[in-house]
Protein backbone atom coordinates (compact mmCIF):
# COMPACT_ATOMS: atom_id res chain seq x y z
CA UNK A 1 0.00 0.00 0.00
CA UNK A 2 1.24 3.48 -0.87
CA UNK A 3 2.65 5.52 1.99
CA UNK A 4 0.03 8.28 1.63
CA UNK A 5 -2.83 5.80 1.67
CA UNK A 6 -1.36 4.01 4.67
CA UNK A 7 -1.11 7.35 6.50
CA UNK A 8 -4.80 8.00 5.76
CA UNK A 9 -5.66 4.55 7.10
CA UNK A 10 -3.68 5.26 10.27
CA UNK A 11 -5.44 8.62 10.67
CA UNK A 12 -8.87 6.96 10.34
CA UNK A 13 -7.83 4.26 12.82
CA UNK A 14 -6.75 6.94 15.29
CA UNK A 15 -9.84 9.16 14.73
CA UNK A 16 -12.23 6.23 15.26
CA UNK A 17 -10.23 4.97 18.26
CA UNK A 18 -9.90 1.52 16.72
CA UNK A 19 -7.18 -0.75 18.16
CA UNK A 20 -5.60 -1.58 14.80
CA UNK A 21 -5.74 -1.25 11.02
CA UNK A 22 -7.56 -4.57 10.62
CA UNK A 23 -10.51 -3.24 12.61
CA UNK A 24 -10.54 -0.08 10.48
CA UNK A 25 -10.49 -2.06 7.24
CA UNK A 26 -13.32 -4.29 8.53
CA UNK A 27 -15.34 -1.17 9.38
CA UNK A 28 -14.73 0.43 5.96
CA UNK A 29 -15.63 -2.78 4.09
CA UNK A 30 -18.88 -3.04 6.07
CA UNK A 31 -19.69 0.61 5.34
CA UNK A 32 -19.14 0.03 1.62
CA UNK A 33 -21.20 -3.16 1.73
CA UNK A 34 -24.16 -1.44 3.41
CA UNK A 35 -24.00 1.41 0.89
CA UNK A 36 -24.07 -1.15 -1.94
CA UNK A 37 -27.00 -3.03 -0.36
CA UNK A 38 -28.92 0.24 -0.12
CA UNK A 39 -28.15 1.16 -3.73
CA UNK A 40 -29.19 -2.30 -4.97
CA UNK A 41 -32.42 -2.22 -2.91
CA UNK A 42 -31.53 -5.39 -1.02
CA UNK A 43 -33.27 -6.60 2.14
CA UNK A 44 -31.74 -4.75 5.07
CA UNK A 45 -32.49 -4.12 8.73
CA UNK A 46 -32.21 -0.93 10.67
CA UNK A 47 -33.74 1.74 12.83
CA UNK A 48 -35.67 4.92 12.20
CA UNK A 49 -34.96 7.45 14.94
CA UNK A 50 -37.32 10.36 15.52
CA UNK A 51 -37.31 13.24 18.00
CA UNK A 52 -40.44 15.35 18.23
CA UNK A 53 -42.57 17.62 20.38
CA UNK A 54 -45.49 15.53 21.54
CA UNK A 55 -47.64 18.68 21.86
CA UNK A 56 -47.70 19.06 18.04
CA UNK A 57 -51.31 18.65 16.93
CA UNK A 58 -52.10 15.47 15.00
CA UNK A 59 -48.45 14.36 14.85
CA UNK A 60 -48.94 11.16 16.82
CA UNK A 61 -52.11 10.33 14.87
CA UNK A 62 -50.37 10.85 11.52
CA UNK A 63 -47.34 8.86 12.64
CA UNK A 64 -49.51 5.99 13.85
CA UNK A 65 -51.42 5.89 10.55
CA UNK A 66 -48.15 5.76 8.60
CA UNK A 67 -46.82 3.02 10.86
CA UNK A 68 -49.98 0.97 10.29
CA UNK A 69 -49.63 1.47 6.51
CA UNK A 70 -46.09 0.02 6.74
CA UNK A 71 -46.69 -2.54 9.49
CA UNK A 72 -44.96 -5.30 7.48
CA UNK A 73 -41.68 -3.37 7.69
CA UNK A 74 -41.84 -2.44 11.38
CA UNK A 75 -40.59 -5.00 13.90
CA UNK A 76 -41.03 -2.90 17.04
CA UNK A 77 -41.40 0.66 18.30
CA UNK A 78 -39.87 2.14 21.43
CA UNK A 79 -41.17 5.44 22.78
CA UNK A 80 -39.16 7.41 25.36
CA UNK A 81 -39.99 10.72 27.06
CA UNK A 82 -36.88 12.90 26.95
CA UNK A 83 -38.43 15.74 28.92
CA UNK A 84 -41.81 17.40 29.42
CA UNK A 85 -42.15 18.21 25.72
CA UNK A 86 -39.82 16.04 23.65
CA UNK A 87 -40.11 12.35 22.82
CA UNK A 88 -37.68 9.96 21.17
CA UNK A 89 -39.12 7.16 19.10
CA UNK A 90 -37.08 4.31 17.67
CA UNK A 91 -38.61 1.99 15.09
CA UNK A 92 -36.79 -1.28 14.39
CA UNK A 93 -37.37 -2.05 10.71
CA UNK A 94 -36.59 -4.74 8.15
CA UNK A 95 -37.31 -4.88 4.42
CA UNK A 96 -36.20 -3.63 1.03
CA UNK A 97 -33.91 -0.61 1.38
CA UNK A 98 -36.05 1.68 -0.76
CA UNK A 99 -39.21 0.78 1.19
CA UNK A 100 -37.45 1.63 4.46
CA UNK A 101 -36.22 4.92 3.00
CA UNK A 102 -39.74 5.78 1.84
CA UNK A 103 -41.18 5.06 5.29
CA UNK A 104 -38.41 7.03 7.02
CA UNK A 105 -38.79 10.01 4.68
CA UNK A 106 -42.55 10.11 5.19
CA UNK A 107 -42.18 10.00 8.97
CA UNK A 108 -39.34 12.56 9.03
CA UNK A 109 -41.34 14.96 6.85
CA UNK A 110 -44.28 15.11 9.27
CA UNK A 111 -44.84 18.55 10.78
CA UNK A 112 -43.38 18.56 14.29
CA UNK A 113 -40.54 16.10 13.73
CA UNK A 114 -37.45 17.91 14.96
CA UNK A 115 -34.92 15.25 14.01
CA UNK A 116 -35.09 12.02 12.08
CA UNK A 117 -32.72 9.55 10.50
CA UNK A 118 -32.61 6.04 9.08
CA UNK A 119 -29.70 3.78 10.00
CA UNK A 120 -29.37 0.50 8.12
CA UNK A 121 -27.22 -2.58 8.08
CA UNK A 122 -27.01 -5.60 5.88
CA UNK A 123 -28.80 -8.75 6.91
CA UNK A 124 -25.85 -11.12 7.07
Amino acid sequence: MEKGLLEKLDRITHDLHFPNRSRTIRFLVNQFSVKKARKENQHVAGAIILVYDHHQRELQTQSTHLQHDYHKLILSVQHVHLDNDKCLETLAVKGKAMDLELLANQLISLKGIQYGTLVITEIL
